[in-house]
């Protein structure tokens, strides 16, 4: 392992830190939906099922299709599909061309919570800019380095089948 030159930490060390950071982001992620929910009174919806409701917005999908665009990685975005439409977020309604399959959108009340997250997310968005914690180009670096990552780490799932 070569070390930097400037911390004396190995490729690997910053490597692992990077990984550690992108799966912490994730659970505050969940943690700060859950608290602007209670702060707002939503209770029902858990912060998995809200980004998944923010992730469809106008569009109609099948689970399938949610996890091919990258809107949602997860064993149970079925469940949480299921469970929305059964609290009234979401209308489902078989696929014409293919029975076996259901498309889902949401309703009234699904558009709802995406309104709440969207909001949640631009007050972010513009907090991170106006206190210097982010800037344009900052937040532009990061991005293109998570998708080179995200590219990457797709290319090695392909390779094992």
């Amino acid at each position: 392992m070569s070390g930097d030159s400037k911390t004396g930490k190995s490729f690997m060390t910053h490597y692992l830190e990077s990984l550690a950071l992108v799966e912490r982001l994730h659970r505050l992620l969940l943690d700060v939906i859950k608290d602007e929910f209670e702060r707002v009174g939503v209770i029902e919806i858990n912060p998995v099922q809200a980004l998944l409701v923010f992730n469809i917005g106008d569009n109609e999908v099948t689970a399938g299709e949610l996890k091919s665009r990258g809107y949602y990685q997860g064993s149970n975005v079925s469940y949480n599909l299921k469970k929305l439409v059964g609290m009234g977020y979401m209308h489902h309604e078989r696929c014409r061309a293919d029975r076996r399959s259901v498309r889902v959108r949401l309703t009234d009340k699904g558009q709802h919570i995406r309104g709440l997250v969207n909001d949640l997310f631009e007050g972010h968005a513009a907090a991170l800019q106006s206190e210097g914690v982010l800037q344009g180009t900052g937040v532009e670096d990061i991005n293109a380095a998570l998708r080179r990552m995200e590219q990457y780490w797709g290319k090695q799932i392909r390779f094992i089948y």
